[in-house]
């Protein structure tokens, strides 16, 4: 249920279009429905704009499908983040076109997408083994109704091939940077462009990069302004960040 669901419902009941008790039928599974393992926020996109995210790490592939084939019964966009093969092939039983996004693990479907944004939100990455996360952040905006351009392989070890793309990375709304190793790609940046940088520290590193805490604590130390950081490999939500600053 998302808020222009919700007018058109109360605009039919107060003119006579729609029954009382065919609206009270709509709205019996909020503010949530409970499946016994789950409690599903049906009303999160009212409150928030954006619907409930099914996190796949630590759920069974029966409790993947069982989430899932609910959320499908609400007509909802449907995202799965960190998702197996497994998971996917349940849920395509239910609903054939989902999609499956296996490097980014992600299992989408789609709805009714809100209309892309004529902004952008530019997604960098420092290395291609960074891309993991690079497409969980982009399967995640894309589903948010953003449009999104990524520029990958351009950390600092070759920081030339950065300054080629410097003039898409700055027409850019907000920009995510995923980098792992020592993470020095978003104080770069943060030097570089007038946009809010929201820095990915990835666990991509030999043994001193400590699966990531390495380059979460040069981010968090970066001296440039308009950096702030998520968690070691969150593009989940680096994307529901820099969505929420590009529909401004």
């Amino acid at each position: 249920m998302d808020k222009e669901t919700l007018r058109r419902l109360l605009t039919g009941v107060s003119a006579g279009e729609v029954p009382v008790d065919e609206a009270l039928a709509s709205l019996e599974d909020l503010p949530f429905k409970d499946l016994g393992m789950a409690l599903i926020d049906n009303h999160r996109e009212v409150r928030t704009g954006a619907p409930e995210v099914v996190y796949g790490a630590g759920k069974t592939v029966g409790q993947v499908r069982e989430i899932v084939g609910y959320m499908l019964t609400r007509d909802a966009n449907i995202l799965v983040t960190r998702a197996t093969e497994d998971m996917y092939a349940a849920v395509r039983e239910l609903c054939p076109e989902a999609v499956y996004n296996p490097l980014g693990r992600t299992i989408s479907v789609r709805r009714r997408l809100p209309a892309e944004t004529d902004s952008y939100i530019a997604i960098v990455a420092a290395g291609t083994s960074d891309l993991p996360v690079v497409e969980e952040a982009a399967e995640t905006a894309r589903m948010l109704g953003n449009r999104v351009e990524q520029i990958t392989d351009v950390g600092v070890a070759g920081i030339h091939r950065l300054f080629a793309r410097l003039d898409l990375i700055r027409g850019a709304k907000a920009v995510i940077v995923v980098a792992g190793m020592e993470g020095a790609l978003a104080s770069v940046l943060g030097g570089l462009v007038a946009k809010p940088v929201i820095a990915v520290p990835t666990s991509v590193g030999y043994g001193a990069n400590f699966g990531g805490l390495a380059a979460l604590l040069s981010m968090l130390n970066s001296c440039a302004s308009g950096v702030s950081v998520v968690n070691i490999d969150n593009g989940y939500g680096a994307a529901c960040c820099a969505s929420m600053i590009n529909h401004l």
